[in-house]
């Protein structure tokens, strides 16, 4: 019985501007990977991508964990708890948030709204009603995806430009959200994999060509001089099919990657494109979450290819 590769994709594990999540994300998290356990074979993604580039086909209900951005939450989290259930993962790093030579525009943004001391915004042609908690997080979500639509250079000056604006209490703290080397590190010393993030968190579709190779050859070589592990998996930021092109596709095979993520939901075969393989992006809460959801699925098929009754 031939199988595909499910990939599932988190985050952070706690609550953060961008991304807010009920109190318990460990508890969460750690719910998903006992039932993935339970129901899945967790291989190394990079053990079933050399499947698929063999042109064979993975086992039934493989799936590979992965993270992205590099929060800090990540090794303090998720880590122990991999490491408990003794499940691979790999984690995709951005070299210039561990260098803080950039700064997670989509959190600082976030927190701009969430803390704003203003009653509406006119930004660009729009306005905004900013009056309550949850309409302050409509508007960032609005205002959000048209940032995505910058280039880089210019969606880091509509940021500076939105703080300055709304005028927001207190400090992001967005620095300290995120690991440094060091961090990065361990990560690798504890018997984790890392991959490429990009260099700068750029949605990529939005540069240059030269500069979308100049990114991904930089991140990659960066990555594995100052990790010392390879770092050959590539997973595009923010991964939409709009957020990346053939110029992308380019410049990832020209740094060297056999392999890239996108954020598209669907399973990977020996037919999926090497350069646009399929993820779930799941989030670490309690619940009916997507993780457990195919956890069950996964484990009604076990038992019915066993012969068992599956379980309500």
């Amino acid at each position: 019985m031939q199988g595909r590769l499910t990939v599932l994709g988190w985050h952070n594990v706690e609550s953060s501007w961008c991304f807010p999540l009920p109190p318990g994300g460990a508890r969460g998290l750690r719910r998903q990977l006992l039932a993935l356990r339970g129901a899945a074979r967790v291989v190394p993604l990079t053990e079933a991508l050399d499947v698929l580039a063999a042109g064979g086909s993975p086992s039934p209900r493989t799936v590979a964990l992965t993270f992205d951005d590099g929060y800090r939450d990540n090794l303090r989290l998720a880590v122990p708890l991999l490491e408990e259930l003794e499940l691979p993962a790999t984690f995709f790093l951005v070299p210039g948030l561990l260098s803080r030579e950039v700064r997670a525009w989509w959190e600082v943004a976030g927190w701009a709204f969430a803390r704003c001391r203003r009653a509406t915004l006119s930004w660009r042609g729009a306005t905004y009603d900013l009056r309550t908690p949850e309409q302050r997080r409509h508007a960032y979500g609005q205002v959000s995806e048209r940032l995505k639509g910058c280039d880089r250079r210019g969606r880091d000056a509509a940021v500076g430009e939105l703080v300055s604006t709304l005028r927001p209490e207190g400090d992001p703290g967005d620095r300290d959200m995120f690991l440094d080397w060091d961090g990065a590190r361990e990560i690798v010393g504890r018997g984790f994999a890392v991959g490429s993030h990009s260099a700068y968190h750029a949605i990529l579709s939005r540069e240059t060509p030269a500069d979308q190779e100049r990114d991904l050859r930089r991140s990659r070589d960066e990555l594995e001089e100052r990790l010392q592990t390879p770092a050959t998996v590539l997973a595009y930021p923010n991964g939409t099919a709009r957020d990346y092109n053939g110029h992308t596709l380019a410049a990832a095979a020209a740094a060297g990657h056999r392999h890239a993520l996108t954020t598209v939901d669907g399973r990977n075969g020996p037919a999926t494109p090497p350069l646009q393989l399929r993820r779930y992006v799941v989030t670490p809460v309690t619940g009916r979450s997507p993780a457990r959801a195919l956890a069950r699925r996964l484990l009604s098929r076990a038992r019915r290819a066993a012969g068992r009754p599956a379980r309500p």
